[in-house]
């Protein structure tokens, strides 16, 4: 025990006690338990409350795809599909206002189906035994829940509350138009038919069964937003397969897998519909131009047949000379081409005119009705500026014209309307020369016609606007017959490679095994974080190792609880551990002691930091243990402004050290028997006014010198030294000192005074008690019986052998005792 005055402050432990955190993490196990219980059963709460997330998928390809039937050379010879567009455009039009509007109208997805779940309306489209055949073009109650409760095997009952202030929206989905209606009555309850039209001022439509009706089952049907419900479809998410791929995947997330994969594989059938539109787009206007112009040649040579043989029949005369066959022969040709030429010319004209006085290009393009190989550019350019004009328009409806999108499509318009126009200007000068060629070569046919017969030139005449006529009818003809077959054989640029299904996926929210791992971390995170906050915001003392962590002067042993109605805990209960813990602190005290003469008087002082530390119930009980070894011994309290020792042993503070030391009494007089045998007692006597200077006068001196004549050993309960000086001045009495620190009650720098003076040796043979001691896992492994304390204390039956005044019977135990009584 050397070590109690030859401690050296450089062991003082500063290093983090792992093993002590580590115990006190544990002793918490009850909190850990009760937080992650709740944190499991939130966990559990949340995963059935919250809405069920699904996410489906489709994946398409995009890609170019020209009709294969037609070749370079076909006189209509469009690029059906005109150029591809790209993959960035097709993610704006799945996502634009316009393209979910379709997709919605299709679907009549401003419906809604529901029916009463455990937390919440569910929405049950695509499972319910009937489907609303609604009248679009009619009023209905805009956002009111209707019950649909199924009564017999082909009717059912429907039934709403009209709102109470008696006005009702009412929406026409056609028109898009919200109109009031006010109501007299307050609900509305029908039986109706299944197929019988609902007919009324603000319901109009029908039910249409797809399943059996089970009797009892209520739904709710719900007619809402056809706005707000395209922009909450417009959320779904395109990406690329891989980069720089034609293949997009197209994910789309709900509540309802039903709803998921109608609207996927709508929203892909409806891209593949209007991306085949706009590819023949062109080619249909060239047809519907065609078939006008088809029926006028048609009659024009219907005219001139007839024109022809009445002519014939009225001249006699029905068959060219040779000389004549030779001129139209040579001549007819000519003609044709020159004709050929000058409409061409004139569709240039107008073409030209169009696309220099518009920005955009609709079905409105001017269409080249007789086109001739020569033009197979043009009707490929046109064809593209059509389509990208018509693109742009659309996404215009859902972005800015900043948007990439709308910025390469108008550069590639602008690209394409260049080109259009230098190759027209290119083309009227070729033409115009060919034409100057035509009329040298007509004129010197027509010098040889003259020499013919005049009945011969009439005849020649018809016969030449009969042949031309004729040739222009079959072209048509053929012409329309190609555009027909290209618009029916159009290959479309969209593929479907996976059709949205459900495949009895799970959500993708709430994840129950995710929320569980989630609520089992916050439950051991939130005790976590309350045993740090708890330890860095606590400055109390807990355990031995706490002041020897944090001070030089060493610890002498530790007192465990006191569980007696009074101080006298070693005399009342010889066999506790607490008078085991008394005992161990007389024995331990002997090395404090070691510089005095064995047959001389050992004077104890004990003082503390503040009151309520149980100095009083240390000085009582150590008085206690030397008195029963046999040794006089005396109790004084010279704690003189808040006496308390009187009160344990059934005393009044009448008389006292106060009284001797104002010399009303001797100290034969103040000196008092107890029941404790070798015990005296001098008790502190009336508070005085002036208490540290009775205590700094001869009298205290001499008092003191007396007493430790008469005495073995002299016990002095002192003042708090933290919050009066009289207990410093009366250290000078004592051989050794002890110093009450109390478990979960004294903080950790009220001993920094006492302690920095054992460090300049202001004070020497000090020694701190730990009172009020327990073990308790969470203030680390405990202090053994090192110190006194520990070894006895409800270690099972040796304990219970050892100190047998000790109550150390469980809850449990005493109900079993409390059963056994009665």
């Amino acid at each position: 025990m050397d070590n109690f005055n030859k401690l050296d402050n450089s062991t003082i432990q500063n290093n983090i006690d792992v093993k002590g955190y580590l115990f006190k993490v544990l002793s918490y196990w009850k909190l850990f338990f009760v937080t992650i219980i709740i944190a499991l059963i939130v966990a559990k709460f949340m995963n059935d409350y919250k809405p069920k997330i699904y996410s489906l998928n489709t994946v398409i390809s995009v890609k170019e795809e020209n009709n294969p039937l037609f070749s370079t050379g076909t006189n209509i010879a469009f690029n059906w599909g005109g150029a591809s567009d790209a993959v960035e455009t097709i993610k704006v039009v799945l996502t634009s206002r316009t393209h979910n509007e379709k997709v919605v109208k299709k679907l009549n997805f401003f419906i809604n189906y529901l029916k009463e779940g455990r937390y919440r309306l569910e929405d049950v489209y695509g499972q319910t035994p009937f489907i609303v055949n609604l009248n679009t073009s009619k009023p209905q109650l805009y956002n009111k829940l209707l019950q649909v409760e199924i009564t017999g095997e082909n009717t059912y009952n429907l039934s709403f509350d009209f709102n109470e202030l008696g006005t009702n929206q009412l929406i026409t989905y056609d028109s898009s138009v919200i109109s009031n209606y006010n109501s007299n009555k307050t609900s509305f309850s029908k039986e109706f038919k299944i197929d019988e039209e609902v007919n009324t001022s603000f319901l109009n439509f029908s039910l249409k069964k797809n399943n059996k009706f089970n009797i009892g089952e209520k739904y709710f049907i719900q007619f809402v937003s056809f706005d707000g419900t395209v922009g909450a479809n417009r959320s779904i998410s395109v990406s690329d397969i891989t980069n720089g791929s034609s293949m997009l995947q197209l994910s789309k997330d709900g509540t309802n897998k039903n709803r998921i994969v109608d609207y996927l594989n709508t929203t892909v059938f409806i891209l593949d519909k209007d991306k085949q539109e706009q590819k023949i787009l062109y080619a249909k206007r060239t047809k519907e131009y065609i078939e006008v112009l088809f029926t006028k040649v048609e009659d024009s040579l219907k005219r001139i047949e007839e024109e022809l043989g009445v002519y014939k029949e009225k001249n006699n005369i029905y068959d060219l000379s040779e000389e004549g066959s030779v001129i139209f022969d040579q001549t007819i040709d000519l003609e044709k081409e020159k004709k050929g030429i000058l409409e061409f010319n004139d569709y240039l004209n107008n073409l030209r005119s169009y696309i220099s006085s518009h920005d955009s290009f609709g079905e409105n393009v001017p269409v080249p009705a007789l086109i001739s190989i020569q033009d197979m550019k043009i009707a490929e350019e046109i064809s593209i500026l059509i389509q990208k004009s018509s693109l742009r328009e659309k996404l215009r409806g859902s972005v800015t014209d900043s948007h990439p999108s709308i910025v390469v499509l108008s550069n590639e318009i602008k690209i394409s309307k260049n080109n259009l126009l230098e190759n027209i200007s290119t083309l009227k000068v070729v033409n115009n020369n060919k034409l100057n060629k035509l009329r040298s070569n007509l004129s010197s046919y027509k010098s040889k016609l003259k020499r013919l017969p005049k009945t011969e030139q009439g005849l020649l005449k018809f016969e030449k606007n009969y042949e031309i006529s004729e040739a222009n009818y079959n072209y048509l003809k053929q012409k329309s017959y190609e555009a027909g077959t290209a618009i029916a054989a159009n290959v479309s640029d969209v593929k479907i490679i996976d059709t949205a299904k459900d495949l009895g996926n799970g959500p993708v929210y709430p994840i129950p095994s995710f929320n569980y791992l989630v609520g089992l971390m916050l439950g051991i995170v939130f005790p976590l974080f309350y045993i740090i906050t708890r330890e860095v915001l606590d400055n109390k003392i807990h355990t031995a190792e706490d002041i020897q962590n944090n001070y030089a002067i060493p610890v002498l042993g530790v007192v465990g609880k006191n569980h007696g109605n009074n101080n006298l805990a070693v005399f009342n209960k010889p066999k506790s551990s607490v008078s085991e813990s008394f005992r161990a602190l007389r024995s331990n005290i002997q090395f404090l002691f070691k510089n005095t003469d064995a047959d001389k008087s050992k004077t104890l002082v004990l003082t503390s930091s503040v009151s309520g530390e149980g100095k009083t119930m240390i000085s009582i009980n150590m008085a206690t243990v030397f008195a029963l070894s046999g040794k006089k011994t005396v109790l004084i309290g010279l704690d003189l402004r808040k006496p308390k020792i009187y009160d344990d042993f059934d005393l009044t503070n009448d008389v006292g050290v106060v009284n001797h030391l104002i010399k009303q009494k001797t100290l034969d007089e103040i000196i008092i028997k107890t029941k404790v045998p070798n015990l005296d007692l001098i008790l502190s006597g009336p508070i005085p006014p002036n208490p540290s200077e009775l205590l700094l006068n001869e009298t205290a001196d001499k008092m003191i010198k007396d007493l430790q004549e008469r005495y073995d050993y002299v016990i002095i309960d002192t003042p708090p030294v933290g919050l009066v000086s009289d207990a410093l001045e009366l250290f000078k009495y004592g051989d050794a000192i002890i110093y009450v620190i109390r478990q979960d009650y004294s903080e950790k720098g009220m001993m920094r005074m006492i302690d920095d003076k054992y460090k300049n040796k202001e004070v020497t043979n000090i020694s701190y008690v730990l009172n009020d001691f327990s073990i308790k896992n969470k203030y680390g492994y405990g202090y053994g019986y090192g110190y006194g304390y520990g070894y006895g204390y409800g270690y099972g039956k040796y304990g219970n052998g050892y100190h047998e005044d000790e109550d150390n019977k469980g809850f449990f135990s005493r109900i079993s005792s409390l059963f056994k009584k009665n």
